[in-house]
């Protein structure tokens, strides 16, 4: 087996953390302090995102202890009909953290059934938060945080329908 073959072989993930240690050690000979400092801040963000991601490990856990793929596909798949995109839209206001916590969640929701042009819809409408509402009141008046939050969950809707259109439903491993 060719060395290539070898390096072939070797997840994708893998290679990227070789990358970043290997980056490290390079930096680390010309700025030792330019590399504590981005250890430093890569400890202080894994602990700031730990909450979050124990939240949703343990969603996670609730979902393949207590919902099985048929609700899923019920809810969130072919036929859900108008039912899948309000719930969509919905679960997609209500949800918080960063998006990329939740992309395992995502991962799995779509292999249970969900379709693109729902999770586009979801990811979409993660930008009208609840609880910034107050503070968009405040500052920019009502009238206009209602206008940009029904923008938001009208294009939405648009944007998942192009999705829709654009990517075939497929489960990924």
């Amino acid at each position: 087996m060719t060395i290539k073959q070898k390096i072939k072989k070797i997840p994708g993930r893998f290679k990227f953390l070789f990358l970043i240690l290997f980056s490290y050690i390079i930096i680390f000979f010309f700025s030792q302090s330019l590399v504590s400092e981005g250890i430093e801040k890569t400890y202080l963000m894994l602990f700031n995102i730990m909450p979050m991601l124990v939240v949703v490990l343990i969603v996670m856990t609730l979902m393949n202890l207590y919902i099985d793929s048929g609700k899923i596909k019920k809810h969130f798949g072919n036929k859900s009909g108008i039912k899948g995109w309000i719930y969509s839209i919905v679960v997609g206001i209500l949800i918080a953290g960063p998006p990329y916590i939740l992309y395992p969640m995502l991962r799995d929701l779509k292999n249970s059934g969900m379709k693109n042009s729902l999770l586009a819809v979801f990811l979409y409408n993660r930008n009208v938060k609840i609880a910034y509402i107050p503070v968009m009141i405040y500052y920019f008046g009502l009238e206009f945080t209602i206008i940009i939050s029904v923008a938001i969950v009208v294009f939405s809707i648009l944007n998942g329908m192009l999705i829709g259109f654009l990517v075939k439903d497929e489960i990924i491993v």
